[in-house]
């Protein structure tokens, strides 16, 4: 007898944490529906959850942190920090978010450039106005064994798009984009007939990774170094264990 109350119990327990479950997983896509709408023409809200901070719970959307209230009245921008280690628990959240492995992101919008063997990769963000991305792509020369992936992230001038395109729709894009970076030469003007240009789905990629400057090198493991750095520091980097 009671062996069979404690499996009786033992469901009763098992069916509440399901319904609790279920109850939580309800008011989430109630909260999405709610708020979505308010954050801008193709926003998608990725996830929300309940947070340990008052009650309120934590909306991720497009890489972005976000919170509201239990009924979507409010929502609040902003970094939480916890006083007691100073710690920026938004910012590490947001840091966790960003990281992106090289394999994971969309190389069919980079130049790809093979060199050696290629086994090593990286990838790389870059705009033709860009005076230490230029110094960047001279280091990047130094380097064998290697592939990089270039994102046109065209961010610095009003002329960065159409210079972008312009090695976009060149017969070749890595030889158009190392003529521009290391040389000066100036792409030949795309044909019209070109309608292949990722501009602004790498704008999006960008916004999504939280970059705000060029260069920046991102490595396979996902880990990046923002600005310029030397051939040694990134022969560094790429040598250690994976």
């Amino acid at each position: 007898m009671q062996k069979n109350w404690s499996l009786v119990a033992l469901s009763l327990l098992m069916s509440l944490v399901l319904t609790s479950a279920c109850a939580q997983t309800e008011q989430e896509a109630a909260l999405i529906k709610l708020v979505e709408p308010q954050l801008g023409d193709g926003v998608k809200v990725d996830s929300i959850k309940k947070s340990p901070y008052l009650g309120l719970y934590e909306v991720i959307a497009e890489g972005n942190i976000f919170y509201t209230d239990e009924k979507a009245q409010y929502l609040f921008v902003g970094n939480v920090m916890e006083l007691k280690t100073h710690k920026n628990l938004t910012k590490a959240k947001i840091d966790a978010l960003s990281v992106m492995k090289v394999a994971n992101m969309p190389l069919e919008l980079a130049i790809k450039q093979v060199k050696g063997n290629g086994k090593r990769v990286l990838a790389v963000f870059e705009d033709p106005n860009c005076g230490y991305c230029k110094r960047l792509r001279k280091e990047l020369m130094k380097i064998d064994n290697i592939t990089i992936y270039t994102f046109m992230y065209d961010i610095l001038s009003d002329d960065s798009e159409v210079k972008s395109r312009n090695v976009w729709c060149s017969s070749d894009p890595g030889k158009a984009w190392n003529d521009w970076m290391l040389n000066g030469k100036v792409p030949a003007e795309a044909s019209p007939k070109c309608m292949s240009n990722p501009h602004e789905r790498i704008l999006a990629l960008g916004s999504r990774l939280h970059l705000s400057g060029t260069p920046a090198i991102f490595f396979e493991d996902g880990t990046r170094i923002p600005g310029f750095v030397e051939a040694a520091a990134i022969e560094d980097k790429l040598s250690k264990p994976k």
